[in-house]
């Protein structure tokens, strides 16, 4: 982990009625760093990112992003701050152009001036992007699809970006492009909370990971010693 929290989980809990979805779940992000919660359906991995972004009320604990508190902020308010989320599946807008899509990840941003310049950084990472502008956004291919989703959160300029599985229904190919493009974002002084079911993907982009069982964290510690933990090898990467 490197340099100073950006955000810091204590203790933090989700219910959905009866059932404790997530069970006191601790853990921190550096400044510029990659960090990944990994673990099998079920875990709590998207409730909690869920839960940092407004989208679900935490039933206790705490969450902190730059030392302010998140708890009880609503989602526009935690974008705002500096925290973009790409969810799980993408949930892009179909019948709206590549464009408009951009646009609405921006619409927290009122100087014109830098949504332009936001868009023309957007385009030099994402060329594809610029070709399809007119293009209905559900017409993309997976892989471009995923890519807009991430565009659309870097809109807003986010100091910390949380990405929901990214290389869900992907290609070997564009999994491994899209690996490149989390660490271009990453290199741009973003922050990264990484959810994957791709174990392997999480661990060689990220530099520390949190293994996550059924709403509790299990286990942590840097991204190159958990690859070659026995438990995480049988449980996670096939081995």
């Amino acid at each position: 982990m490197r340099g100073s929290l950006v955000l810091e989980v204590r203790d933090l809990r989700v219910r959905y009625g009866a059932v404790e979805a997530v069970k006191g779940l601790s853990f921190h992000v550096s400044r510029r760093a990659i960090v990944s919660l990994i673990g099998s359906n079920g875990a709590g991995k998207t409730t909690s990112l869920r839960a940092l972004t407004g989208l679900v009320k935490p039933s206790g604990g705490e969450v902190r992003f730059e030392n302010t508190s998140l708890i009880g902020l609503d989602p526009h308010q935690i974008v705002r701050l500096g925290i973009a989320h790409v969810p799980e599946g993408r949930r892009l807008f179909p019948k709206m152009t590549v464009l408009e899509n951009l646009r609405l990840g921006a619409y927290l941003r009122a100087d014109k001036t830098e949504r332009a310049s936001t868009l023309t950084m957007i385009y030099q990472h994402f060329p594809v992007l610029r070709e399809r502008g007119r293009q209905l956004a559900g017409s993309l291919s997976g892989g471009e699809q995923q890519m807009l989703a991430i565009a659309r959160a870097l809109m807003s300029r986010p100091k910390l970006l949380l990405l929901d599985e990214p290389s869900m229904g992907l290609s070997p190919i564009m999994t491994a492009e899209i690996g490149k493009i989390i660490r271009q974002i990453n290199a741009l002084d973003v922050s990264i909370i990484l959810v994957e079911q791709n174990a392997m993907l999480a661990l060689t982009l990220a530099s520390y990971g949190y293994v996550l069982t059924t709403g509790s964290l299990v286990m942590e510690g840097r991204a190159d010693v958990l690859l070659q933990d026995e438990g995480v090898k049988k449980a996670y990467l096939g081995m």
